[in-house]
């Protein structure tokens, strides 16, 4: 018998009594948010996490964000940029860059040689500092925003907030491809090195955009 069919046979065993029993209930007695926030007290505390979590913040209302992108691309010299399908082609108005389709097609080579890509969200976390993406219109494929070196993300304030994580849960839907992003993609080593950029952007822009 192999080691697989012996901890099968053990888990088998173990559980023979229960089959068929219901699950028991399972207690959701913990704080679905903590503390009582205005929507704008709500984006104050995202936009903190995140730079906590070494995200680069910017704040603009919707009038000002093509100018505002347009500047953060000129000054990271982006000169292609990667655009997944829906994104709204206002945000893309005054950016002066070659766009980079999302295509099924792109090696992750094709997609390492893009030196930016733009996308939005499903929603942001403001207790955690997290992004969320679902792959929905202007988000694109979960790997355009794990494989370029700088990600821009455009969140707007305050329709796309959450204040918590529990509240994020109920609007996403476990279906689709949920992307969690909390600051740029960091690792250390046992010396406690922080390197960043090891499996995900090295720089992570997001925008709060006030509609």
């Amino acid at each position: 018998m192999s080691s697989r069919e012996t901890i099968l046979t053990r888990v088998r065993a173990a559980t023979r009594d229960t089959a068929g029993t219901p699950a028991p209930p399972v207690p959701r007695d913990y704080l679905r948010v903590h503390g009582d926030r205005s929507p704008a007290e709500s984006a104050d505390l995202l936009a903190e996490n995140l730079a906590d979590y070494r995200a680069r913040v910017h704040r603009t209302d919707d009038d000002g964000l093509p100018e505002l992108l347009m500047r953060l691309f000129a000054e990271r010299g982006t000169n292609t940029l990667l655009v997944p399908a829906g994104l709204p082609p206002r945000w893309l108005a005054a950016v002066d860059a070659t766009r980079v389709h999302d295509r099924a097609a792109s090696t992750p080579y094709d997609l390492d040689a893009v030196d930016s890509v733009l996308t939005g969200c499903a929603l942001a976390v403001a207790e955690t500092g997290t992004i969320v993406l679902d792959a929905g219109p202007g988000q694109g494929r979960r790997r355009i925003t794990l494989i370029p070196d700088h990600h821009v993300c455009v969140v707007r304030v305050p329709e796309q907030v959450v204040d918590s994580l529990p509240q994020a849960m109920e609007r996403l839907d476990p279906a689709r491809p949920l992307t969690w992003i909390s600051g740029p993609s960091a690792t250390s080593d046992i010396e406690l090195d922080r390197v960043e950029g090891v499996h995900g952007p090295r720089t992570l822009e997001v925008v709060l955009a006030t509609g």
